[in-house]
């Protein structure tokens, strides 16, 4: 959740996702204000200002962090894996049980605002981290596209590459880093 400074007057959407030239989307938050949402709420405000349906509607349905990672002991490092908890649909990359998810995964971690910034295991790419560090969404971001499948489309998802851990026997079998 942050923002970079621009170089120059800011590509349209339609520029970088071709369903948001389909769809007419012009990047003025128009997906946004449809769902009642405030128009391009992700820019200049802190996420403890997000209502609790923008801060829903942030997230960009990647599953990352959804992934199992595992813990050097010893150096403190985080190893990712491509094991996904039990719950995530590897297809939508989305939890199928999320209002109980914790539930379920007692260790599910909750992001709230004040967890983000502390939470360097959240991907690069995720728009929580990015608001919260002040960098803009990635033009592929279904706020921005219009398109909740364009993360998957580029390849920012887990779509294709996970496993769930029902399956995968030993994480350490399954490093990705």
């Amino acid at each position: 959740m942050s923002a970079e400074p621009s170089a120059g007057p800011a590509a349209s959407p339609s520029d970088h996702c071709p369903a948001a030239a389909a769809a007419g989307q012009s990047g003025d938050g128009g997906a946004a204000s449809a769902a009642g949402l405030r128009p391009r709420f992700w820019e200049g405000r802190r996420l403890a200002e997000l209502s609790r349906a923008e801060w829903e509607a942030l997230c960009d349905g990647c599953g990352k962090c959804c992934l199992h990672k595992l813990e050097d002991e010893k150096t403190g490092r985080l190893y990712r894996t491509n094991v996904h908890c039990r719950l995530l649909d590897p297809q939508s990359c989305r939890c199928t049980d999320y209002p109980n998810r914790r539930r379920h995964v007692p260790d599910c971690v909750k992001l709230t605002p004040a967890a983000v910034p502390r939470l360097d295991w959240l991907p690069g790419t995720c728009a929580y981290r990015r608001v919260a560090a002040g960098k803009p969404l990635p033009p592929w971001h279904h706020l921005e596209c219009g398109d909740r499948n364009r993360v998957h489309a580029v390849g920012a998802s887990v779509r294709g590459w996970c496993i769930s851990e029902t399956e995968a026997g030993d994480l350490e079998d399954h490093l990705i880093d």
